[in-house]
């Protein structure tokens, strides 16, 4: 697979919310860096890390709407969203989206580097706010 199509198939496993299916383009030392430099080094590690991302946020999506690639590296500018589930529950006020970009690394179908450029704001609001509910 070319470096876009391991990028195309990696968003696919995450719109997905397949994190099985992500494990398998991850390289065995995959490295996952968030907006706030927060980073997760291997590839069973980020498994764990988006199981619990995807029982956080279950229908989280990613659309990328421009998509630039430069040898080995792919560039995407697009939207990101999801709903927070608080207490088992998904209640449609607790729904966000947000513009977000990623820059991926990808070599012999697998990702080694996975970054990802968001402001989350939206999300650690609503945390706040259904945390406050419970109190």
């Amino acid at each position: 697979m070319t470096a876009k199509q391991t990028f195309e198939a990696f968003v696919e496993r995450i719109n997905a919310q397949d994190p099985d299916g992500l494990s398998k383009l991850m390289s065995d030392d995959h490295t996952f860096i968030d907006a706030l430099a927060y980073k997760v080094v291997g590839r069973e590690a980020m498994r764990k890390g988006w199981i619990g991302y995807f029982s956080m946020v279950p229908d989280y999506w990613i659309e990328c709407e421009t998509v630039l690639v430069k040898g080995s590296t792919v560039a995407a500018f697009g939207r990101a969203g999801g709903t927070y589930v608080h207490d088992g529950i998904l209640k449609p006020e607790n729904r966000w989206e947000i513009p977000a970009a990623w820059m991926a690394v990808a070599r012999r179908g697998k990702i080694i580097e996975w970054r990802v450029y968001a402001d989350n704001e939206p999300i650690r609001r609503i945390m706040a706010r259904e945390k406050g509910r419970c109190t």
